[in-house]
C-alpha cells in the first residue's frame, strides 16, 4: 500500500488524477516488465497491440498504485515493481495478453508479471493461459458456423427434394397448395 504524504505536492496530485483518468477508462490491464527493450521494439509492439486496440503505457509505480486503490482495481502493487509497462484492453483481453506472449517469445526481454480481467488478478501462469483460449469474436464466428452447418444442410436437402418432384412431372408442394 502506499504511503501518503500529508503535504502533496499539486504537480503529483495532477499527475495521480491523469493517471486515474487514464486507468478508468480501461477494464482490463496486463503487466510486464520491459526492461532491456530497445525503442524499436517498443514502437512495433506498440503497432501490435493498437491493432487490438488496446495500448502499452508506462506510469510511475507509486501513481498508478494509487490510481488503482481509489479506482477501487484489486491490489496490484505486486506487479507494480521496477520497470513496468501496462497494457490497457478494452475488450479481448485474451487476444491481447496473446499478442504479448507472442512478442515474448521473439523478444525474451519482454516478460509478463500478471494482469487484471475483469476486477480478478491473474499471475503469470493464468494470464498465459488465458492468452490460449479463443476470443469472443472467434468464438461467436464457431457458433455460427455450428447452426449454420445443419440449417444448410436441411435447405440442400429440401431443394433436392423439390427437384426430384418436378423432375417426376408433379407439382412442386408450395404450388400444389395455391
Amino acid at each position: 500500500m502506499a504511503i501518503r504524504a500529508k503535504h502533496v505536492q499539486p504537480a503529483k496530485t495532477a499527475a495521480i488524477e491523469e493517471t486515474k483518468k487514464i486507468l478508468g477508462n480501461y477494464k482490463n490491464y496486463i503487466f510486464a516488465d520491459f526492461r532491456g527493450l530497445s525503442v524499436e521494439q517498443i514502437s512495433k509492439l506498440r503497432g501490435s497491440l493498437r491493432e487490438k486496440d488496446a495500448q502499452l503505457k508506462v506510469f510511475k509505480n507509486s501513481f498508478a498504485r494509487i490510481a488503482f486503490t481509489d479506482l477501487k482495481i484489486a491490489d496490484v502493487s505486486d506487479y507494480l515493481t521496477g520497470p513496468t509497462a501496462v497494457t490497457l484492453v478494452k475488450d479481448e483481453a485474451n487476444e491481447v495478453a496473446k499478442v504479448l506472449f507472442d512478442f515474448a517469445k521473439d523478444v525474451p526481454a519482454l516478460v509478463v508479471k500478471g494482469a487484471v480481467v475483469d476486477n480478478e488478478v491473474y499471475d503469470k501462469d493464468k494470464i498465459e493461459a488465458f492468452s490460449k483460449l479463443p476470443g469472443k469474436k472467434q468464438l461467436i464466428a464457431m457458433l455460427m458456423s455450428a447452426i449454420n452447418g445443419p440449417a444448410r444442410q436441411l435447405a440442400a436437402t429440401l431443394q433436392a427434394y423439390v427437384e426430384k418432384k418436378e423432375k417426376e412431372g408433379g407439382a412442386a408442394p408450395a404450388e400444389a397448395a395455391s
